[in-house]
């Protein structure tokens, strides 16, 4: 992750790049940098190692004024934080360029620069890019023409920005797979890999699609398309501060928050994968490395983060064969272990500062673990900070205490760790472009299954005067199960336990009646006839059944059987969509009995202390 700012002013931006920096912090603070082109036509640049606040104290001691400049806070991917990798990169005494994502084919692409006389002095894969657009000015084209050609050159994501001190007055900007978006303001025209970051400069903001390439001034924005010709993307109102913070139309934050599924689920895959690859660089500088050591897997975490670590066992045994163990952070804490050579030690947090899962990281990191690795929504947290390896789920504020979108976009984030340990063990190629593939489906999935809303709404009403409720699944669907109970606990304080369907006769089975609810997950996968087994054998007690199931298992609503119908999704991903339904029972059956949904009682949204 890193943050990139760039302006074209009717006024000197750099202050305006350095606030637009603060802003972006969140994506990175390892290093960052300003380049800016001064009234006379010369290109100064500023970098720092470290947080924002260095670069700041940095310029401050200097004199850095011009209308156009480019500035980036990073995260390092290709090289260790340090002032020569910082952004931006400059090729000659003209090109100045900041980058994000990753270049796939960095290392050919380097060869043959070096080969051709170029001095390259980072470790990045992005000053590459400022050499091959020098390289092709001083061939004699614009800079535009430079910038556009970047698309066949380049392979794997990217979000450019480009000034070059001969075209003054000028920005330039490219992206593919990796989000960046160009603000109009009443000060000038400004880029960012954030809408956020450019709220108190720009009104409306223009998203940039794959293939763009944009030519910008103060006061004009002309767009090309991936095949040359102009094109017209369409300009947005920015939220204000107050729609940002506000529950906006949702008349709570935890349904505004499932409801933001599905664009946040695609911000966690998005610039992290190719159509055949996730890059191992996305979780760090040596993840590639570390994910072909690997041998075995440790997971912690704590509520929700444990679910999605149990769902992910799964993923890691069956199709990449690695071992994995999950256990709750509170319990790891207190007990010896038995650690083998290349274990790869995980923690999961949404906020990064729950207290039992970071003092599990700290004693992992004493206990001879090959390295650890955070998924974790919070950049600035301490669990990211104390980390070897990061993947930043970046599922955007969750302030509802009752995590919701955190857990689908962690569960995708495992789900591309678990490709990205598969490809470094050998993976079927084809198995990897497949999953890809799926894995890129589940934000659509996430839509369609947000179209139950009302239907759920309506079965939610049996669970209005109920005071204990069970949840069962078989299989991969069981963490969800959990993940259902723990969500209907947490927020309409109804008593809730998920059993495995086959432990039912094993003691459950003996409290169920007409008054229990059972809340069972039953996709068509190689267990539904089991599960259809022991639904019939709830149904011969009296029990009452909301399944959720899809249309291919032949089951639909009868006496003691409430259907919601789900769309069929790959068995192996299904978890992830599964989970939105019994989010929306949870919040809707709380609704029914008053709760108090976004600060439910005794529970807080980050648990910082034991």
């Amino acid at each position: 992750m890193c943050g990139i700012i760039g302006a074209v002013g009717t006024q000197n931006v750099s202050g305006l790049l350095l606030q637009g920096l603060k802003r972006l912090e969140y994506r990175g603070y390892d290093s960052a940098g300003i380049a800016v082109i001064s009234p006379n036509q010369q290109l100064q640049r500023i970098r720092t190692a470290g947080k924002v606040q260095v670069l700041i104290d940095e310029v401050g001691k200097n004199s850095l004024d011009g209308n156009t400049g480019i500035a980036h806070t990073r995260w390092a991917t290709h090289g260790r934080p340090s002032e020569n990798n910082a952004h931006p990169h400059t090729a000659g005494d003209a090109i100045a360029i900041v980058h994000n994502g990753i270049i796939e084919n960095h290392e050919s692409l380097r060869h043959r620069l070096l080969s051709e006389g170029c001095h390259i002095t980072s470790d990045t894969d992005s000053e590459l890019i400022a050499h091959l657009i020098h390289q092709k000015i001083r061939q004699g084209v614009d800079t535009l023409t430079a910038v556009r050609s970047l698309i066949q050159q380049l392979k794997g994501a990217y979000a450019i920005g480009v000034i070059n001190k001969d075209e003054p007055g000028r920005l330039f900007a490219t992206r593919f797979s990796s989000p960046l978006v160009i603000g109009l303001g009443e000060e000038g025209t400004f880029i960012s890999s954030d809408t956020l970051a450019l709220r108190p400069v720009a009104t409306q903001v223009i998203y940039l699609e794959d293939g763009d390439v944009a030519d910008i001034t103060s006061d004009t924005v002309t767009i090309y398309g991936i095949n040359g010709e102009k094109v017209n993307r369409p300009s947005h109102k920015i939220p204000s501060n107050h729609e940002i913070a506000s529950k906006g139309k949702y008349p709570h934050y935890m349904l505004k928050e499932i409801f933001e599924q599905p664009d946040a689920m695609s911000r966690t895959i998005q610039s992290r994968m190719t159509t055949h690859q996730v890059m191992a660089e996305a979780f760090g500088v040596n993840a590639a490395d570390i994910f072909r050591r690997t041998k075995r897997i440790q997971i912690i975490a704590c509520g929700t983060s444990y679910h999605a670590g149990l769902v992910s066992k799964y993923w890691f045994e069956e199709i990449i064969r690695i071992p994995c163990e999950v256990e709750i952070a509170s319990e790891y804490r207190y007990r010896n272990h038995i650690i083998e050579p290349g274990t790869l030690f995980i923690t999961l947090s949404q906020s990064g500062e729950t207290a039992d899962t970071l003092a599990g990281l700290r004693l992992a990191k004493t206990s001879g673990y090959l390295a650890t690795l955070s998924i974790c929504n919070v950049a600035e947290s301490s669990l990211v900070r104390e980390s070897d390896l990061v993947l930043l789920i970046d599922a955007g504020f969750e302030i509802g205490v009752a995590s919701t979108k955190s857990f689908t976009c962690q569960l995708e984030a495992l789900f591309m760790l678990m490709i990205a340990l598969g490809h470094a063990h050998a993976l079927d190629a084809l198995k990897e472009t497949d999953m890809i593939r799926e894995l890129r489906a589940m934000p659509g999935y996430a839509e369609e299954v947000l179209k139950l809303n009302a239907a759920i709404q309506k079965i939610a009403k049996g669970l209005e005067h109920k005071q204990n409720c069970f949840f069962i699944g078989r299989g991969i669907q069981f963490p969800v199960a959990m993940e259902g109970a723990l969500k209907l606990k947490e927020i309409s304080y109804i008593h809730a336990e998920a059993f495995p369907a086959g432990e039912l006769k094993h003691g459950p089975i003996a409290l169920i009646d007409n008054s229990i609810p059972i809340v069972a997950l039953a996709p068509n996968d190689d267990m539904i006839g089991k599960m259809k087994s022991s639904l019939e054998e709830i149904l011969s007690r009296g029990g009452n059944i909301v399944l959720l199931t899809t249309g291919q298992t032949g089951m639909e609503n009868r006496d003691g059987i409430s259907v919601i119908h789900m769309p069929h999704v790959p068995k192996l991903l299904a978890p992830i969509i599964y989970a939105i339904p019994l989010q929306l029972l949870a919040y809707h059956a709380a609704v029914l009995k008053g709760a108090d949904i976004d600060q439910p009682r005794n529970l807080a949204k980050s648990v910082t202390v034991e």
